[in-house]
């Protein structure tokens, strides 16, 4: 692993950013973790899976609205896992640690596995965002080049036009080839991850046994091979492709910063790690108030990115702080208006990207 500092001497940035917000949270008298807007959500979100799944193994439905069902089956778990798994695991779900355990393993539900989605998107991802030979959420070479100092290969001419086409695969390629991989290697792309204990090699086996069962085996016993195989397909590639438009959204669009990390020398970022967050990331459609519910706040990815441990409920209140904050340090805040804005801008730069470089 390339060895990674921040110059975080003088952190004035964050600390007057920190102390705003706090000073925020203490006069309104909030907890920053979730509140009722989140456990609704919860209430809606789970039950609403839960009698989708049950409506397509026992009551005969015609092909079409199956597998309308099962696209929308796709759409309600990748909302899951934004609202619910997301805060859970970055222990901002509730302030009762044994809360955010048992509202993480969603993530084992779906498919994942939470230890190692932890280490992945919590140390490495929001510690190294858009590092080149760190992060692993911009390690698709040699499949896509995401930023300029990544190696480019013939077919990168046409990623624009194949890329969201490979996003529809994310959850079946992280559920049964990546999280295999990160868990053989013990490493999440060039980063030895910590050791497991014998609690979380049980956990990982066990979920992955159930998820088959209860995605796999038990849909062809009820239903047969070909129904399942064209709803699983339904499903998961709804359930890919939406996970990785908004994760793409956040990080690998127009004017975010990126950084490569030498594979030898060390290195040190010249902003502090708070800068640095600011400018690799962009929120995206703000004021949109279904979004913003849908995506549990991930539209505020640079609220996020400063405060994971804050409630992704409480990112609206917090964005005016931020953005204020920014401007007193003249530091560019990254947002687009709107989704569609944000989609054709992460068009246009993997296009960009695709060209042989000069």
């Amino acid at each position: 692993m390339p060895k990674v500092t921040f110059n975080n001497k003088d952190k004035s940035f964050f600390n007057t950013l920190k102390s705003s917000v706090d000073q925020y949270f203490a006069a309104q008298q909030l907890k920053k973790t979730g509140n009722w807007n989140l456990y609704s959500k919860t209430a809606i979100l789970a039950p609403a899976a839960i009698i989708i799944y049950t409506l397509l193994l026992f009551l005969p439905i015609p092909a079409f609205l199956a597998i309308l069902l099962c696209c929308m089956l796709g759409f309600v778990l990748a909302s899951i896992g934004f609202n619910v798994m997301h805060d859970a695991c970055h222990g901002s779900y509730s302030s009762r640690g044994w809360v955010n355990n048992v509202m993480a393993l969603s993530s084992n539900l779906m498919g994942g596995n939470t230890y190692i989605w932890k280490f992945k998107h919590n140390i490495v991802h929001h510690t190294y965002t858009n590092i080149d030979g760190v992060d692993d959420d911009i390690a698709l070479s040699p499949l896509m080049r995401q930023c300029s100092t990544q190696k480019w290969f013939p077919p990168h001419r046409y990623q624009h036009i194949y890329g969201f086409v490979l996003y529809a695969f994310t959850s079946l390629a992280w559920f049964f080839v990546m999280d295999f991989t990160k868990y053989f290697n013990q490493k999440v792309h060039t980063t030895p991850m910590t050791k497991m204990d014998f609690k979380e090699h049980v956990i990982f086996w066990m979920s992955k046994g159930l998820y088959v069962a209860f995605f796999v085996v038990f849909p062809i016993f009820q239903l047969g091979w070909m129904p399942w195989m064209f709803g699983f397909i339904a499903l998961n590639l709804t359930l890919g492709l939406t996970l990785a438009v908004v994760f793409q959204l956040a990080h690998v669009v127009e004017h975010t910063e990126f950084v490569h990390a030498d594979q030898v020398e060390p290195m040190k970022i010249e902003n502090e790690w708070a800068i640095h967050q600011v400018k690799t990331t962009a929120n995206f459609a703000p004021r949109n108030k279904f979004i913003s519910w849908f995506v549990g706040g991930l539209n505020y990815q640079v609220e996020h990115h400063l405060f994971p441990r804050i409630s992704h409920v409480h990112y609206p209140a917090i964005n005016r702080i931020v953005k204020q904050t920014c401007r007193q340090f003249n530091i560019t805040y990254n947002e687009f208006p709107t989704m569609q804005q944000a989609i054709a801008s992460h068009y246009r730069m993997i296009r960009e990207l695709g060209k042989k470089p000069a």
